[in-house]
Order: structure tokens, then sequence, then C-alpha cells
């Protein structure tokens, strides 16, 4: 639904990586992870979280015509920044490896 069926161009490439449904069912935590190929993506993390929230009336309807269930808890959307955050700290672990066998084969 987000890529096909929302045209706010605030919404950049994103899919949605979590759902945190609250215990009772009345609201859940969307998390939305966005395509890291984009320039400024911050901007586009805010952005597309706008652009989702200005959307939740329609997601909402969609959802519960889809599923044909009577009530859709309410949807809060956050930017899932974990895929960048993991990235960064793999190539923190690569670096790191890198110099420990410099260190190691000058030293031997």
């Amino acid at each position: 639904m987000i890529e096909g069926e929302l045209s706010d161009p605030r919404i950049a490439f994103c899919y949605v990586s979590e759902v945190v449904l609250n215990p009772g069912g009345k609201s859940a935590q969307v998390y939305v992870a966005v395509d890291s190929a984009v320039p400024d993506i911050a901007k586009a993390e805010e952005e597309t979280v706008a652009g989702l929230e200005a959307a939740k009336g329609f997601i909402r309807f969609e959802i519960k015509e889809r599923m044909g269930v009577r009530h859709v808890p309410e949807l809060v959307f956050f930017a899932d920044r974990s895929g960048r955050f993991q990235a960064r700290i793999d190539e923190l672990m690569t670096r790191s490896r890198k110099r420990q066998k410099a260190k190691a084969s000058s030293g031997a």
C-alpha cells in the first residue's frame, strides 16, 4: 500500500520493518525503514514519517476494508534506523579487525 497507493511526494521508497501492537490493541507503533540510497536520509525519514502521518486515516480505512475487521488500532509512525546503525557498527568492526591484523603481521 505504501509503495503503490500513496501519492504523497514526501514518502520515500520505504518498507514497514516492524509493527508493535500495544496491549489491548488500541494503538500500534509502525516502524518504517527508508531506502539508504537517498542522498539526505535524515530528511527523507522525517518527510516520510510526516507523509505517512498525513495519510493515516486512509491507511486505517484500507486496513479495515481489506482485513474485514471492526477495529483498526490507532497508528503511530516512526523511522526505523536500526539497519543504518547495524551497517555502521559492521563497518567499524571490519576496520578494527583490519587494524588488528595489520598490527599482528607487522609486529610478528
